[in-house]
């Protein structure tokens, strides 16, 4: 199968690498030309995987019109917030009929849309042919070929199955579903609830403090992702459970790093100077609260770490408003 991959960045890279070890002829498409030349030539990402050996057979352009054609499956990486200016620039170039998979793990600010909703509106995708991958994938892990299971999710059956035979290698196991809707939701609130878990890992509490947060996020996520009409077993697999694990537990999640930035008592705009990648939950989380608002689903967490991070809230307070809200049924 060829593979258009567009982003050259960390999990861009790495699922490029996965796609290429799967054996599809895969070109990717780079920003920068220095990352471009470095994997074509090198076989190496040295600004996002240094020292990591990747597939000869992955070819990289700076042109998004020649890395797209031809291509059968389009794989968007790019960060979430620029996917409409993006589409608007070499949307045009997807070959009619192509199936677009989603890496992407945000809500865009604004409109509250999802990733796929963007890609249809903006470039006429049809929703059958719109995919997501989304699980416990830090980059990183991948590109460095340890195991590691995700969700392949599309609305067609038939493409879930095919796209999710297309990528599955020795280290890296795919399992399909079609609960699209949920497994967006998933990649997206577990950012904001990472951030919340950095946060408490920055102010020095401990893993009683983690595990109950992490635990009322996956509460929090279900409930939107059921308002909205996901289904809820999706939130207890790789796209919701697991994705959430991974990424508020691990230092390589960029979002539990800027989370531990702003409990080390950094403003937002220090702890951004400091990272180095996209950390698409502080974008996130005011779309993510505006979609509970907007559906009466009740986000407390989320909430909170819209306070912190775009009106400066002191976090000592955000935690004692959490901790003495009323009591009520866990199942509520």
């Amino acid at each position: 199968m060829r593979y258009a991959v567009m982003g050259g960045g960390s999990w861009g890279t790495a699922f490029a690498m996965v796609l290429a070890d799967a054996g599809n002829d895969v070109a990717l498409w780079a920003r920068e030309d220095e990352v471009a030349q470095a994997i074509s030539q090198q076989h190496e990402n040295p600004r996002y995987h240094p020292g990591i050996s990747l597939p000869e057979t992955i070819s990289a352009s700076t042109d998004p019109v020649a890395t797209l054609a031809g291509a059968e499956v389009i794989v968007l990486a790019v960060p979430s917030q620029t996917l409409r200016d993006n589409l608007a620039a070499w949307g045009a170039s997807i070959e009619p009929g192509a199936a677009v998979v989603s890496l992407m793990k945000g809500i865009e600010l604004g409109t509250s849309l999802r990733m796929t909703e963007v890609v249809a509106q903006a470039a006429g995708v049809a929703q059958e042919r719109l995919a997501v991958v989304s699980g416990p994938n830090l980059a990183r892990e991948i590109a460095q070929r340890q195991p590691a299971a995700t969700t392949v999710a599309c609305a067609d059956e038939a493409l879930a199955r095919a796209l999710a035979d297309s990528c599955t290698t020795a280290y890296f196991r795919p399992y399909w579903a079609t609960d699209v809707l949920g497994t967006e939701l998933g990649g997206a609130v577990k950012n904001v609830i990472a951030l919340a878990t950095g946060m408490i890992v920055g102010l020095g509490l401990g893993e009683n403090a983690q595990a109950s947060l992490i635990t009322r996020g996956l509460a929090e996520m279900t409930r939107l992702g059921v308002a909205l009409g996901a289904n809820p077993l999706t939130f207890l697999g790789l796209a919701g459970i697991g994705d959430l694990v991974a990424t508020c537990s691990s230092p390589l999640s960029r979002n539990r790093s800027f989370g531990v930035l702003l409990g080390e008592g950094r403003t937002t705009e220090e702890a951004s100077a400091l990272s180095t990648q996209t950390c698409e939950g502080v974008k996130s989380c005011q779309p993510v609260l505006a979609l509970a608002n907007q559906h009466a689903v009740d986000m407390p967490i989320t909430e909170q770490v819209v306070e912190v991070v775009h009106r400066d809230a002191a976090l000592p307070e955000v935690v004692n408003r959490l901790m003495t809200r009323a009591t009520k049924s866990e199942y509520a």
